[in-house]
């Protein structure tokens, strides 16, 4: 298969995806009840971005040109994708790379995100028969000649023993946080809210941490975070929500809150559902010298990612800051 074939059948997956087919739907209700975390909007929200930032067909040329791919890969390998499930489709990216690189894959998806990968590849099998050489999914990843596994902190030190002596990436828990100067204007707060509460604050790339002036005056913010106060709808986050607050409470900690999110002082940039942590500092430009960079995806404010940006990547914004096109044409 083509390169220019595989570029033509990716954006027609992306002209489908766009679409409120009723088959689509059903599709994205399907993975909204075996995943609760999975509400619609978020379904869609993460769909759209998919479209827009990976699937059109001149940003997936541009950026296969940077890697100088051949028309036709000669000597295709196989690859194995262990998928993550935190929020919706987060797998996708390494899904197109392997796909673009001219690989196979066998992907093996998360128990929490196994609808939609599997109707998009059920999609492609059916309107694209030729796919079906290239793309697999199987719940046992053997005779692969590399992988690319994403999972927690635990689980990776499994990959590293399992996929040890074969190619590999292996991704870690990480997180994102925001640097603020006290400045921000409601629109930015508004857009911060978004960095912080899309998807539950389930993904990497959600922010999970803030730094903050001593001065600083959290109610500005806690007022932009309301926008998500019907997150208290939601059983399962009510319960994590509730858990947390009781903790701060029994605890006699410091605490604020917006009765849907609560905000406290912890060092680490790792928050429980329901809750954010912050860090006071006296000089903004030292911040970055004390993160632990292993740890940290993304870093939302001014002089970083744009406010309201961290959960709309693009094909370059690489999870771990891990080229995976780069690792697939070494192969």
């Amino acid at each position: 298969m083509k390169l220019t074939e595989r570029i033509s059948i990716l954006n027609e997956l992306g002209r489908y995806l766009a679409k409120e087919t009723p088959e689509w739907q059903n599709v994205k209700n399907e993975a909204s009840e075996v995943n609760p975390w999975f509400i619609l909007p978020f379904i869609d929200r993460a769909v759209d971005n998919i479209c827009r930032a990976f699937l059109d067909p001149e940003k997936l040329t541009a950026w296969s040109a940077q890697y100088r791919l051949a028309e036709e890969n000669t000597a295709p390998r196989t690859v194995g994708l262990v998928m993550a499930g935190n929020i919706p489709l987060v797998g996708v990216q390494d899904f197109i790379s392997v796909f673009i690189s001219g690989h196979r894959q066998k992907i093996k998806m998360s128990s929490k995100d196994n609808v939609l990968l599997k109707h998009l590849t059920e999609w492609l099998h059916a309107n694209y028969p030729e796919t079906k050489e290239w793309i697999e999914l199987s719940e046992m990843l053997k005779n692969c000649d590399a992988y690319i596994a994403t999972g927690s902190d635990n689980s990776a030190r499994y990959f590293e023993q399992y996929f040890a002596k074969y190619p590999h990436i292996i991704r870690r828990n990480r997180t994102s946080i925001a640097i603020l100067d006290g400045t921000e204007s409601k629109e930015e707060l508004d857009r911060l809210a978004d960095d912080i509460q899309l998807y539950f604050g389930l993904g990497c790339r959600n922010v999970t941490q803030l730094y903050v002036p001593v001065s600083y005056d959290f109610v500005p913010l806690l007022a932009a975070l309301r926008k998500y106060a019907f997150f208290m709808d939601q059983h399962k986050y009510l319960h994590n929500f509730d858990y947390n607050l009781t903790i701060q409470i029994m605890n006699n900690r410091f605490y604020m809150s917006n009765d849907s999110v609560v905000l406290t002082e912890n060092v680490s940039p790792f928050s429980p559902i329901g809750q954010i942590h912050y860090q006071f500092y006296e000089d903004k430009d030292k911040v970055t010298e004390i993160l632990d960079t292993e740890k940290i995806q993304c870093i939302v404010g001014r002089g970083f990612t744009d406010f309201g940006k961290a959960q709309s990547p693009g094909l370059t914004d690489y999870a771990d800051g891990v080229d995976p096109m780069k690792f697939l044409c070494s192969l």
